[in-house]
């Protein structure tokens, strides 16, 4: 494949596997201790929530950061910084040191805040914005995808097996392999210095994406859907033990038929805007996601669940890839780390809010309710897109996001 040529890129989706292996491994693993522990679906609400604080109160700042900073030097220190918050997981071992697991999550995803923007923004910088850049979204997205499939089943089976401890230091030996493959990267990406304090800077990026249609649209519809999938994340645990009757590490069983359908998207994706426009193409993977939903939450039983969680994943895994290629494409290189951490603040947002509210509406409506008003609220992404978001053919999208980028058109 001849995005794989680029020895840069080749590195970077190496480390991204290698990290992605120890944090899908923990998916798996961190809800479940902390639902063993607590024995409370508040309490693992709350570890989503506190996973996307980070993002959300420093993530634009972060932004600023990497478009002034040397972008894998960035990442690397991420890992480093990852792998020391996960270790503190080790000490929490009773209910009443839950708060060891809340205080490494929060620390890991800081870290995160920082390396994933810095990933976003490095891929168009290294493989430039036109096919090769959807073929590198697509690569990276199907081998996470092949991660998803396997490292969560394997979550849970270290976790009957070896136990919490083995699964955390498998992550931690995977963020420090992380960290020195990105050390390797050969191409030291720094901007130029731009004028004006943090603050004008950021107010720069924020001002591009509200004049930007095709930005602000997909920001605005991408937060109806996640905050309804941060929601039905939120219960799984609990849908499972208690809907599906199984045990809560068959949450990883789940997660794989998720990583199945990712599977089957990601290698649809970038044929995909050749079928139909960017907003046509993300209204019907919207609409397909909000139904395969429904069928995972009236699911009768795990087999069924599961082969729904599969269904959830292929048209998730082409709106995903579209979403993000369309965004990487449209903004200017020097804004691609404030567009991209405002962008992944904004998911994190909805990570809070969906992560909070689903268990608190869960104490009023009950479960099988709950679960089927977030299927119906994914379903609000589609209309949001389809009048928010502008309708351009296909080709025709690629060809003025490239352009803009160059500074010769404006925000679409």
């Amino acid at each position: 494949m001849r995005t794989l040529a680029h020895r840069d890129f080749r590195r970077l989706w190496i480390s991204n596997g290698v990290s992605g292996i120890g944090s899908w491994l923990l998916v798996v693993a961190i809800p479940f201790h902390v639902f063993q522990l607590t024995g409370s679906a508040v309490a693992t609400g709350l570890t989503l929530a506190l996973e996307a604080l980070p993002a959300l109160i420093v993530g634009p700042w972060a932004g600023v950061l990497l478009d002034r900073w040397n972008l894998s030097r960035a990442m690397w220190l991420a890992d480093l910084a990852s792998a020391a918050a996960v270790a503190l997981i080790l000490f929490a071992d009773s209910a009443e040191r839950v708060w060891l697991v809340y205080i490494a999550v929060l620390a890991e995803n800081l870290a995160i805040t920082v390396f994933r923007p810095a990933a976003r923004a490095l891929t168009p910088i290294v493989v430039g914005t036109g096919k090769e850049l959807a073929a590198a979204n697509a690569l990276t997205a199907v081998s996470g995808s092949v991660i998803r499939l396997t490292a969560p089943p394997l979550g849970a089976l270290l976790l009957a097996g070896p136990g919490i401890e083995f699964v955390v230091a498998v992550d931690i030996a995977s963020y420090l392999l992380s960290a020195a493959i990105i050390a390797t990267i050969s191409r030291r990406v720094r901007p130029e210095p731009q004028p004006g304090n943090g603050f004008s800077q950021l107010k720069q990026g924020l001002r591009y994406v509200g004049r930007s249609k095709v930005l602000r649209g997909i920001l605005l519809a991408n937060g109806v859907f996640l905050t309804a999938n941060a929601g039905l994340t939120a219960l799984l645990v609990p849908f499972t033990v208690d809907r599906l009757n199984a045990p809560g590490y068959a949450v990883g069983y789940l997660i794989s038929g998720l990583g199945v359908g990712y599977l089957l998207g990601a290698a649809i994706s970038s044929r995909s805007l050749t079928w139909l426009g960017v907003r046509d193409l993300l209204v019907a993977t919207q609409i397909a996601t909000g139904c395969a939903f429904f069928a995972l939450v009236n699911a009768p039983s795990l087999p069924s669940a599961i082969v729904a969680t599969a269904l959830i994943g292929l048209p998730g895994s082409v709106l995903l890839i579209t979403a993000e290629t369309t965004v990487q494409r449209i903004s200017p290189t020097e804004l691609l780390g404030r567009i991209g951490a405002l962008f992944f603040a904004v998911d994190s947002l909805t990570v809070v809010i969906g992560a909070l509210a689903a268990p608190a509406l869960t104490t009023l409506a009950g479960l099988p309710l709950t679960l089927n008003l977030l299927a119906a609220f994914a379903v609000l992404a589609a209309p949001v897109t389809l009048f928010a978001v502008p309708s351009h053919p296909a080709h025709l999208t690629r060809m003025k996001l490239t352009k803009g980028r160059s500074g010769s058109v404006g925000p679409e």
